[in-house]
C-alpha cells in the first residue's frame, strides 16, 4: 500500500481557517459599521437602558435623545476590533499556537461581554409578556454569535489531530461526579427559593422584598424564571452521558453520528465562564458595599437567600468548568496521532 492511499486526507491549513476567518471577519465589519453609524448619530439597535431600571425598554430607553456616545459604545468597541482584526489576519498568515491562543482570549473576550447568562432569564421573562430591551438582547446575541465563530477559528487555526477513534468512551468518575454538582446547584440554590417565592413563601427574604416580587413579577414570568435555568443545567449531563458523544440514533437523519467536540466545548465553557465572572464580580460588588456601609449587616440577614444565589452561580460555573474540562479530555484522548 502506498503512502498516498495509507494516510487520511488532510486539508491544508489555510482551507481550514478560511471560512473561519471570513466568518469572523464578515462579524467585525458587521460591528463596526454599526458602531460607526452610532458615532456619526444614528441610534439604530443602540440602547440606553438601565438594566436596574427599565423604562420604555422597546424603545431604547430613551436611546434617540443621547447626544454623548459613551466611549465603550463607540470608539472603545471600534479600537477591540481592529487588534481582532489582527488576530484574524494572523490566523490565516501564521496559522500556528500563537494564532490559536489570540483566537482563544478573543473568543472568550466576546463570550465574556456578551454575557449569555442573562438571556436565560430575559428571553424566557420576555416570552412570558414582561417588557424587554429586546435591543440589548439583540447585541447579547451577536456578541455571543462572535464568540462562537472565533472559538471555530481558534480550533482551526490550531494543530490538526488524527482521524477519530469510533467508539464511546467513558468520562472519569471525577467528571461524573462535578457534573452531578453542576445539574444540581441550579435546582437547590436556584429553583427551590425562587420557587417559594413565586408560591408567596418569604424563604430567606423579608415579606417586603416578597412583596416587590409579586409587585414586579407576574405569576408566568415567575415560573419561567425560576424552571428555565434549571433545565438549561440538565445539559450538563450531556457532557458525561453517551448522548454527548454519539447523537442518538432515533434522532432522523443524524442519530448514531459522533458529536462534534467543539459543539459541546464551546458552548459550555462560554457558560462556565460567565457563570463564575458574574460571581466573583458580583460578590465583589457585594462585599464592597458592605464595607462601604451602604449594605446593613441587617438587611443582609433578612436577605440571605440573595445572597447564598451569588455563591450558587460560582460554584455552578465552577462546577460546569470542571465537567466541560473532563469532557475534553476525554473526548481529546479519542483522537489518534499521525505521523
Amino acid at each position: 500500500m502506498s503512502d498516498r492511499t495509507a494516510r487520511p486526507h488532510r486539508p491544508p491549513a489555510a482551507d481550514r481557517v478560511g471560512p473561519w476567518a471570513l466568518a469572523c471577519a464578515l462579524f467585525l465589519v458587521g460591528e463596526g459599521a454599526l458602531r460607526l453609524f452610532w458615532i456619526a448619530g444614528g441610534r439604530w439597535a443602540y440602547t440606553a437602558c438601565d438594566r436596574t431600571d427599565l423604562v420604555d425598554p422597546a424603545g431604547g430607553c430613551g436611546a434617540d435623545r443621547v447626544e454623548t456616545l459613551p466611549f465603550w459604545a463607540g470608539w472603545g468597541p471600534l479600537a477591540v476590533g481592529v487588534v481582532l482584526a489582527l488576530v484574524v489576519v494572523g490566523a490565516v498568515r501564521f496559522p500556528g499556537r500563537a494564532a490559536t491562543t489570540g483566537s482563544w482570549l478573543a473568543a472568550a473576550l466576546l463570550l465574556v461581554t456578551a454575557f449569555p447568562l442573562h438571556l436565560l432569564f430575559e428571553v424566557p421573562a420576555a416570552l412570558a409578556g414582561r417588557p424587554s430591551d429586546w435591543r440589548d438582547l439583540g447585541a447579547r446575541l451577536a456578541l455571543l454569535a462572535g464568540g462562537i465563530l472565533f472559538t471555530g477559528l481558534a480550533n482551526a487555526s490550531g494543530p490538526r489531530r488524527g482521524p477519530v477513534t469510533p467508539g464511546y468512551r467513558p468520562v472519569p468518575r471525577w467528571t461524573r461526579r462535578w457534573a452531578y454538582v453542576a445539574v444540581t446547584l441550579p435546582v437547590v440554590g436556584w429553583a427551590v427559593p425562587h420557587g417559594l417565592w413565586v408560591l408567596g413563601v418569604p424563604f430567606g427574604i423579608s415579606e417586603r422584598e416578597l412583596h416587590d416580587i409579586n409587585n414586579t413579577l407576574s405569576t408566568t414570568t415567575g415560573v419561567a424564571i425560576t424552571v428555565v435555568p434549571p433545565l438549561a443545567g440538565l445539559l450538563a449531563l450531556g457532557l458525561v452521558q453517551r448522548w454527548g458523544q454519539h447523537i442518538p440514533r432515533w434522532v432522523p437523519g443524524l442519530g448514531g453520528r459522533a458529536v462534534p467536540r467543539l459543539l459541546a466545548v464551546a458552548p459550555a465553557g462560554a457558560v462556565a465562564l460567565t457563570l463564575v465572572t458574574y460571581g466573583v464580580l458580583s460578590s465583589v460588588v457585594f462585599v464592597g458595599r458592605l464595607v462601604a456601609g451602604d449594605l446593613p449587616w441587617s438587611d443582609l440577614l433578612d436577605g440571605w437567600a440573595v445572597t447564598a444565589t451569588l455563591l450558587v452561580f460560582l460554584g455552578w460555573g465552577v462546577a460546569l468548568g470542571v465537567t466541560t474540562a473532563g469532557y475534553a479530555l476525554t473526548t481529546r484522548s479519542r483522537q489518534s496521532s499521525t505521523t
